[in-house]
């Protein structure tokens, strides 16, 4: 059991293995190339973390619950890049990982005007506490398991070096949380975008269930990238009709 853990994880202990990467132009250029994979494979992981931070109180607490998801999702990495190949296999996290994010479509579009939902409308007082905050880290940790899946396969097939593939998949979890801080600050200027996030979840979950083995039907970046186009574009035309209502009034 040791020498197989020695194995999977002795190369990123190996300063040689690290020595040659940092000093190596070539290695840069795949690191800088793993960073736009895992920037371009997490934008959909940045509406879900910034559609989960906004249950959050204060500006404060959704940037304080993303920097300690931040250090989750580092830690996650580390462990998943060691795993590898293995991942190939684990098709169940995905099906476990499309019910949730359904779930959570539900409970925003079914149970807002329930007063017993349980997310979405607590009280401040409530929201505020220490308790809720954890709770919101570890959804966020949950989806980090995730979406890390397709990334760190998607890397290992550019390089089988595992210290290339965890200095691009940090760069682009870094990236990839200031996406989810600008589509925070969007939302609060235009509400509809957290509707329009949780309609990007959906198709997210059904993105995720077509993917697992016994069905194998991807959905390309040519189909999705122009659905969140669209999904954008229609949200500001609503937004900005609203708002010319409202200014007619």
């Amino acid at each position: 059991m040791l020498d197989f853990i020695a194995k999977l994880y002795g190369p990123f202990f190996d300063l040689n293995n690290w020595q040659t990467v940092i000093t190596s132009g070539n290695d840069w250029l795949l690191i800088f190339s793993l960073v736009i994979i895992e920037v371009l494979l997490s934008v959909d992981n940045a509406v879900v973390l910034a559609a989960q931070t906004q249950v959050l109180p204060t500006k404060k607490l959704q940037e304080e619950s993303l920097f300690y998801g931040l250090i989750g999702a580092y830690v996650f990495r580390f462990i998943v890049i060691g795993l590898g190949v293995y991942l190939i296999d684990f098709w169940e996290i995905k099906v476990i990982g499309a019910i949730y994010l359904m779930y959570l479509v539900y409970q925003y579009f079914f149970k807002k005007g329930d007063k017993k939902s349980k997310m979405h409308l607590k009280s401040t007082k409530e929201r505020g506490t220490r308790k809720f905050f954890w709770m919101v880290v570890l959804q966020i940790e949950f989806m980090d398991i995730i979406f890390s899946v397709d990334s760190v396969l998607s890397s290992l097939a550019i390089s089988h070096n595992p210290v290339i593939v965890l200095i691009g998949g940090m760069i682009g979890i870094l990236a990839m949380r200031g996406i989810a801080e600008f589509i925070m600050v969007l939302m609060k200027k235009i509400p509809e975008l957290k509707t329009m996030a949780y309609v990007l979840i959906a198709f997210i979950s059904l993105k995720l269930f077509l993917s697992i083995p016994m069905i194998h039907i991807e959905i390309p970046p040519t189909i999705f990238g122009p659905f969140v186009l669209i999904s954008i574009v229609v949200t500001l035309i609503i937004h900005y009709v609203r708002k010319r209502k409202q200014n007619g009034n």
